[in-house]
């Protein structure tokens, strides 16, 4: 905002860094999302990762706008008055012409101020508001669609805030064809349209008719250990958590080796197509025959973490955990007692009798316990009692592929329908610890304009399946010469049919069951090198970019800047390992060509030798790239670079 003058910019998705400093001591930097303090899926991950970098630069004149919700509000949130005179008076006026609006402090990292609108309490405006959009774009929206008029009130509170600047117009939604149309309209009039993505840029201009003006790939706070394989000991931590799990999940049929055990993943909301989870099953089918049929002695369980209508937990599923906490202390009782025995031979100058140690009544508690691992039916394949069992998508394909997690099955698959969380009684585990204990994420998406669950895996060096219509799949395709070698699997979805990409991704996750541990371990030493492409200190730059097109644009007076984007990472690529020979195929899977002998001087060296590759082509890191367009930019007359 500029001395009453209007300014938009509308983004579907969510990135720039650049050195031109703006004046933002004389700017206001007005931020829109429904997911402000409201956690709905991966844009709330964006806003709540980029408000620490966006705080830096803009300080107390960075405001978030959202919705109020009651819980939200009372855990997220530290209720304040507005500082900003401009602010305080906008939220007095509304608040006095029969609206609703909290200000305060969203309690994450940067700690920007909040301006929330309470959906609700303003809905007695909503024909008004509908009158005004239809005669503003001639989009109608039926009475019907609760989440269009949510998404209208929203933006009419909205502007009506920011017209209270001076400011105006409004953002749109997508789908059904007043969403569409309510989408293609914003796009229209922003001054600078922006996309997360390459794959939704070619979306974009093919259906809402207008190229974007800024790619802007969403990025992460990555935090760097000071030990360089803290990482690795995290997973190996968190793996033995959710061992504990299984051995509890799997009581009477634990039958494999846990220490030859792999631990697959999907994430995210539950859309079964969208998501890939169809896909996913396909090839665990695939996948189990080919373990049956080459006798691998490699157990592979899979865990469905997708939210869906449950009334509670499985009882099986508690009563397995039950079990195998009454047989950790049952043991350890016994420990104690055979250690006690051990210690006063010992004191005497004696060994032990071994057949006497254990005595009547510690056969009979060993005996009871074996007793109560007694099962005659199968372990469930999902933790909880389902609301549509007999139509839920994952369970009808589990029953049509017959992976019932069986003895003879190589791949056990849980199906997990709700967030994880560490008070759980079942698997006490917050999301990013569950996916550090993990082996590999599978995310074989059909749509996804990013992709934010294979990044969350990539900044923990754990690798992960992912796809050529992912914005995150294309951007790695962009930046890593052999994304398989860093333990990121890219899906071909968009060239090659379904049956084609289920046997791609099949010989993927047969491939990865194939590696040795020190495979795997160097594998995951790479993924995690990738990190650094996906820090906002780098990625940052396009949405300071965009700030800069829209602010020339919309007030070329006072603003100047090139239209060009700064360079994407052109010049820079992570060249491919050079423990991985050269494939005659780009479709070939490039394993880390190791055996279990290998030491870690064979990473040290790889290190120095891609350090001294970079050096030869005089290439930098992501982060120390500073791409700006060459020539004079000039910002507010005397700002420029």
């Amino acid at each position: 905002m500029l001395r009453g003058r209007s300014l938009s910019v509308t983004s579907l998705g969510g990135l720039p860094r650049w050195e031109a400093r703006l004046p933002v001591e004389d700017l206001l930097l007005f931020e829109v999302a429904w997911e402000v303090t409201n956690k709905v899926g991966g844009i709330y991950t964006v806003i709540q990762t980029k408000a620490k970098m966006t705080a830096d630069e803009w300080g107390d004149n960075y405001f978030l706008l959202g919705p109020y919700f009651e819980h939200n509000m009372k855990a997220q949130v530290e209720q304040c008055e507005p500082v900003n005179d401009a602010v305080r008076r906008a939220v007095d006026a509304m608040n006095k012409h029969g609206c609703q609006v909290y200000f305060g402090r969203w309690l994450i990292e940067g700690s920007p101020y909040v301006v929330l609108f309470d959906i609700g309490y303003s809905a007695w405006n909503l024909d008004t508001w509908k009158g005004d959009l239809w005669e503003a774009c001639n989009v109608g929206i039926p009475h019907h669609d609760q989440e269009a008029n949510e998404m209208l009130i929203f933006g009419s509170l909205t502007a009506w805030f920011l017209k209270e600047f001076n400011i105006d117009k409004e953002a749109g939604e997508r789908q059904i064809y007043h969403r569409y149309c309510m989408e293609r309209a914003s796009v229209h009039c922003a001054h600078v349209f922006t996309t997360v993505s390459e794959i939704t840029a070619i979306e974009a201009e093919h259906m809402l008719k207008r190229k974007p003006d800024v790619i802007t790939p969403n990025g992460l706070n990555v935090k760097k250990f000071s030990a360089v394989h803290e990482f690795q000991n995290l997973h190996a931590m968190y793996k033995a958590r959710i061992q504990d799990f299984v051995r509890g999940h799997f009581y009477g049929h634990l039958d494999f080796d846990l220490e030859k055990t792999l631990f697959l993943f999907i994430a995210g909301r539950y859309e079964f197509s969208n998501k890939g989870a169809d896909i996913f099953l396909e090839s665990l089918s695939r996948l189990n025959f080919l373990l049956r049929m080459h006798k691998s002695d490699v157990t592979v369980v899979v865990f469905f973490i997708m939210p869906a209508k449950t009334n509670n937990f499985n009882v099986e599923t508690l009563k397995g955990q039950a079990v195998r906490k009454q047989l950790w202390d049952t043991a350890h009782s016994v420990k104690e007692k055979f250690g006690k025995k051990l210690y006063d031979a010992l004191l005497r100058g004696e060994i032990p009798d071994m057949n006497n140690i254990l005595d009547r009544d510690d056969l009979t508690v060993m005996k009871r316990a074996i007793f109560s691992t007694q099962r005659r039916s199968l372990p469930p394949v999902t933790t909880h009692n389902m609301i549509d069992d007999s139509t839920d998508p994952i369970l009808s394909t589990i029953r049509r592929i017959g992976l019932f997690n069986s003895r003879t099955d190589r791949v056990k698959v849980i199906l997990h329908p709700e967030f994880l969380s560490s008070t759980s009684p079942l698997l006490p585990m917050d999301y990013e610890e569950f996916v550090r204990g993990c082996h590999l994420g599978v995310f074989p998406s059909y749509y996804e304009p990013w992709g934010y669950t294979p990044a969350e895996c990539t900044v923990m060096g754990i690798p992960s399946v992912t796809t050529n219509l992912s914005g995150f799949g294309c951007f790695m395709q962009e930046h890593v010469a052999d994304p398989t070698a860093y333990g990121i699997y890219i899906v071909d979805r968009r060239f090659r049919s379904l049956d084609d990409s289920c046997n791609q991704l099949t010989q993927f996750l047969y491939g990865f069951c194939k590696q040795s541990r020190r495979q795997r371990i160097i594998q995951r030493n790479r993924t995690e090198r990738l990190s650094d492409l996906l820090d906002w200190r780098y990625l940052g730059r396009y949405y300071q970019h965009a700030r800069h097109l829209t602010l020339s644009r919309a007030f070329p007076d006072k603003f100047h800047t090139e239209t060009t984007s700064p360079p994407m990472t052109e010049g820079f690529k992570y060249p491919r390992p050079s423990s991985v020979p050269p494939s005659p195929s780009g479709s070939q899977v490039s394993s880390p060509q190791s055996s279990d002998a290998e030491d870690e001087n064979e990473e040290e060296r790889y290190d120095e030798e891609e350090e001294a590759e970079r050096d030869r082509l005089n290439i930098k890191s992501p982060l120390s790239l500073n791409h700006v367009p060459r020539g004079k930019k000039k910002l507010h007359g005397e700002y420029k670079n």
